[in-house]
């Protein structure tokens, strides 16, 4: 047997053994589960403006409803950029830092940013008209890395047709877009391809900033029989100032969504925001489950359009509207 030696050379009896530990009772309450890890997600939105606003509450509200509810499974870090790139590269950048789960962007610059700043965190995009001429995906169909969602493309042609219903004898279209935006472009090459054929011309206006907006607008008097407002968000969020110029001018103004119509457009054919952004949260829950990866799930279209009109808009500005559009609207504003 060891024994223990002290330092005056006396041997010392071992140690007792320490005794063994009792098994739990089956009564014993045993230890709470890990519990599960609250995902953050990154909104980076370039602008505020209605149209966008509907696409992130569809987003939340969706994700909800496939079991992420927010403050309890998922978190959100949403911010604006306020129209500027630089800002979206800097929310972008942050998001990249922080390691977020997930990045919803929303407006082709603000993925733009997100992808330059991540090629591992999943991005979901909603908004974006042309995601392959943005160089977001290499295909709508197959994505390739780390970023797909959905698109908003118009129906560009049916919404120039509305401008004929209003006032038959239009011969002449004014777009204001912003040069920066590279769905505005798409959408603008769109109408000038199209307006052939509806026996109307195309006058372009391209903008820096909101502050044009207005300026661009009379630039346009005396040239223009009507005035076509794409998806682009800068004009988009300065709409009231175009608005102001087409009301006293009695010029009529068709829309590319519908938040642009409630705010003062007289009409458009075309997509749901709140519901675009509810079909980009059934994308993401996949992605955040484990059961998808963004370069294999296709960009996404909402397939059911709606026609909306304003029919104080249409009083505004000096519009009698037909009694056939008036029908076959969905919806109808009135303010």
């Amino acid at each position: 047997m060891l024994t223990l030696v002290t330092a005056c050379g006396q041997s010392a009896a071992p140690a007792p053994a320490a005794p063994a530990t009792p098994p739990a009772s089956s009564g014993e309450a045993t230890k709470p589960a890990e519990e599960a890890k609250v995902l953050k997600i990154g909104v980076i939105q370039i602008v505020e403006h209605p149209a966008l606003d509907a696409a992130r509450d569809g987003f939340i509200a969706k994700l909800a409803a496939n079991g992420f509810e927010k403050d309890k499974q998922v978190t959100y870090d949403i911010k604006s950029a306020q129209g500027e790139m630089p800002n979206a590269i800097t929310i972008a950048q942050k998001f990249a830092g922080d390691k977020v789960d997930l990045i919803l962007a929303i407006g082709t610059p603000a993925v733009q940013a997100a992808a330059q700043s991540t090629t591992d965190i999943p991005i979901l995009f909603t908004a974006v008209t042309d995601p392959v001429a943005a160089g977001l995906v290499k295909s709508m169909d197959a994505p390739g890395a780390n970023v797909t969602g959905t698109t908003d493309m118009n129906p560009v042609e049916e919404q120039l047709s509305l401008i004929k219903q209003l006032k038959a004898d239009a011969k002449s279209v004014g777009i204001i877009y912003s040069a920066g935006e590279v769905n505005s472009k798409v959408q603008v090459d769109i109408a000038n391809e199209v307006a052939g054929k509806l026996g109307l011309t195309i006058q372009e206006a391209a903008i820096t900033s909101p502050t044009e907006v207005k300026q661009a607008a009379e630039s346009m008097i005396g040239k223009v029989d009507a005035y076509y407002v794409p998806t682009d968000n800068i004009v988009v969020a300065s709409i009231s100032a175009l608005l102001t110029v087409a009301e006293a001018q009695k010029i009529p103004v068709v829309a590319g969504e519908e938040n642009s119509v409630k705010s003062g457009a007289i009409t458009t054919y075309g997509i749901d925001y709140s519901l675009l952004g509810a079909q980009t949260a059934d994308m993401a829950a996949k992605i955040l489950k484990g059961e998808k990866k963004p370069g294999e799930m296709p960009v996404e279209a909402q397939k059911e359009m709606k026609l909306v009109i304003n029919t104080k808009a249409a009083e505004k500005m000096g519009v009698k509207l037909p009694e056939d559009l008036v029908k076959k609207a969905v919806q109808t504003f009135d303010q």
